[in-house]
């Protein structure tokens, strides 16, 4: 058995920096994860057929033991106490508890059986491998060729098996900082190391160019800013308990919308409503395990630290690359792939001794078949389980191709299966919700077609009962998916702006629609107090409604969350026009052309001029007219489709409220 167990180790450490397969959505890191989840399940498999066999347990235990029950221990803490979707929390492929125990359970595994040396060959093979594949894909092959739309992602000039240039890069300049410290170590070298050099410096080398080209900057450096990610850690020490076991594993989104100021609306990254990770690996540590998971993470270093002779050249490369790891974890956002390095660089510590332990449990055979029982039962459900979740991704991927094949059953009948076999995942439910919502929509517009474009109306026609009972159904399916995507996690501000939004489509097909969307998106404010965009959005619903005061007290808080914001000024220039606050709504209207750039939206400007100019005619004053830098669309609220007579009746429980 300990050949297949070696066997296994190599594999998952040749395919884990090269794998993806366009089965799931994420084609990346979810295979990745789901590759080491099963790896480590299986290992636990093969040696408890072994201790089934033997009738004994061997454990032989190594330094960093102490830090990684900690590690796990604080955790399991944080997801049980403090995590609102613990399924969720359990399921992260960044820092979740089946990750950590995944790599754990391989790391004890290649430390145990004394399989470093190999496992690391296997990895820089693996490495020189994607080198060879980010300097293709940099040539951009596929960029002319007839692809399916499946494979479309080929042409993508950012297109890594590793899953994004930030996590490559920092992959390959391990092994390249690997590989020259092993050349300075060795006196002896071979063809093969001077060619991985080359090439993996090479790769490195184009991968960095890319970050920082301005084509590709903006999306592969999309991080959160450092100062928001401190004040959330900061914000986690308001609450005791927070302070010691942290705010929860996977839901650092929720304290970085609380944490944000109104001086992160004028950074580029203002439209993103919150991130899931932090800016700094520690960071989030910190603050979704607290106190208790910083101390470990600590202990780990310690140990690691305490292992490091740097008289004595032999531990070069665990000195190294344990330095590196330790400047990545605390200046970039936390990941797989650098969570996987980090432990393979644990199995490198300079060998130290070995206390082995034997529990012999043939002597006691209650104990035996009670062992056997809990192991069997155990890797059993855990086998289960995730072959479940991995299953729900599966579907949720087929019901995207669904989408791009314009069929609407197979797109409806994958993403419910995915619901079903994993009803925890908020993203399967919200995508659900809005196919729900779509499919009643279309119904809808078939008695109530829009406008031609030449503006001409075709009759509408009276629903039938049928038509009118999938309508009801579809809305309410919609709700209910979105209310359970808030149930999930109501901490979440974009979880509630889900559920405004579907109420919003609502206003004129159900009743209390209204109502229950100004509750949403109030409670998505107060979660994200700093977004201007939702604050807009609440003050669309306003004017939709005709509410002129209210829609201009939201549109003004919008203005001054982000004064640069046209889009804001423009609302707020025709709440107040609608109000009859003439004045109001000229200054207003001044500020966009002040912001628009008539050179980059030439039909904007002329149109805010024209509109200008009928509003001067409610009450003449003169303007200025003048542009600024800043390119922006300008869109007032629109009243949401369909239109249903009579509204919808939905039933009380559908309010946001009810549960």
């Amino acid at each position: 058995m300990s050949a297949v167990k070696k066997a296994l180790l190599g594999a998952l450490a040749f395919l884990f920096p090269l794998l993806f397969l366009t089965t799931t959505q994420d084609f990346f890191l979810t295979n990745k994860f789901y590759l080491l989840v099963f790896g480590a399940l299986i290992l636990l498999a093969i040696s408890t057929v072994g201790i089934i066999v033997s009738r004994k347990i061997t454990w032989k235990r190594g330094p960093f033991d102490a830090g990684l029950s900690f590690l796990l221990v604080a955790s399991a803490i944080s997801i049980i106490f403090f995590s609102p979707n613990k399924v969720g929390a359990l399921l992260s492929q960044n820092y979740g508890l089946l990750a950590l125990l995944s790599l754990t359970i391989v790391f004890m595994y290649i430390e145990k059986m004394h399989y470093q040396l190999r496992t690391f060959n296997l990895l820089r093979y693996s490495t020189f491998v994607l080198s060879l594949i980010t300097i293709f894909f940099f040539l951009q092959p596929f960029k002319n060729a007839t692809i399916s739309p499946v494979m479309q992602f080929l042409r993508n000039p950012s297109f890594t098996p590793m899953g994004n240039r930030l996590d490559l890069a920092l992959f390959l300049g391990f092994f390249l900082i690997a590989s020259i410290v092993e050349m300075v170590r060795r006196k002896r070298h071979n063809a093969f190391d001077y060619v991985f050099v080359v090439i993996t410096a090479i790769a490195t080398g184009v991968t960095v160019f890319r970050i920082f080209s301005p084509e590709t900057a903006a999306q592969t450096l999309l991080m959160p800013p450092f100062d928001v990610s401190w004040r959330a850690a900061v914000e986690s020490l308001k609450n005791p308990l927070n302070a010691l076991f942290g705010i929860g594993v996977d839901n650092f989104s929720s304290v970085f919308s609380l944490a944000k100021s109104a001086q992160y609306n004028q950074t580029p990254l203002w439209t993103i409503n919150s991130f899931n990770i932090g800016r700094s690996a520690v960071l989030q540590i910190f603050t979704e395990t607290g106190l208790l998971g910083l101390l470990a993470f600590g202990l780990l270093l310690w140990t690691g630290l305490q292992h490091i002779q740097r008289d004595n050249q032999k531990d070069l490369l665990f000195a190294s690359l344990f330095t590196y790891m330790v400047v990545v974890f605390f200046i970039f956002p936390i990941s797989l792939p650098m969570l996987f390095l980090f432990f393979i660089v644990l199995t490198l510590t300079p060998r130290v001794h070995e206390e082995t332990q034997h529990f012999n449990l043939g002597s006691v055979v209650p104990l035996y078949v009670l062992v056997v029982i809990v192991f069997v039962a155990v890797l059993g459900g855990l086998f289960y389980l995730v072959g479940r979740a991995y299953a729900s991704e599966i579907y949720f991927r087929k019901s995207f191709i669904g989408l791009l094949n314009n069929n609407a059953k197979e797109l409806y009948d994958n993403q419910r299966e995915a619901v079903i076999l994993n009803p925890f995942m908020e993203r399967y439910r919200s995508n659900f919700a809005q196919t729900n919502l779509i499919i009643a929509v279309n119904i809808a517009q078939r008695a109530n077609p829009p406008q031609t474009a030449e503006g001409q109306q075709t009759k509408p026609r009276q629903l039938t009962k049928e038509e009118r009972q999938t309508i009801t159904q579809g809305i309410q399916a919609s709700i209910q998916e979105a209310k359970a995507v808030v149930a999930l996690n109501p901490q979440k501000a974009t979880n509630w702006q889900g559920l405004a939004i579907i109420y919003r489509n609502l206003l004129n097909a159900a009743q209390g629609a209204d109502v229950w969307t100004v509750s949403s998106y109030q409670r998505t404010i107060v979660l994200d107090p700093n977004n201007p965009i939702y604050r807009l959005n609440l003050g669309g619903v306003f004017y939709s409604l005709k509410n002129y005061p209210d829609a201009i007290r939201l549109f003004e808080q919008a203005v001054v969350l982000r004064p640069t914001w046209a889009n804001a000024h423009y609302n707020l220039a025709w709440a107040n026009f609608q109000n009859k606050s003439y004045a109001n709504a000229i200054r207003s209207m001044e500020n966009v052309l002040r912001l628009i750039d008539k050179n980059k939206t030439p039909d904007d400007y002329k149109r805010v001029v024209s509109e200008l100019e009928e509003f001067k005619k409610k009450l003449p004053l003169e303007g200025k007219d003048s542009t600024g830098s800043a390119s922006q669309e300008l869109n007032l609220p629109t009243n949401p489709q369909p239109e249903i007579s009579p509204k919808v009746e939905l039933p009380k429980d559908a309010s946001p409220e009810a549960r």
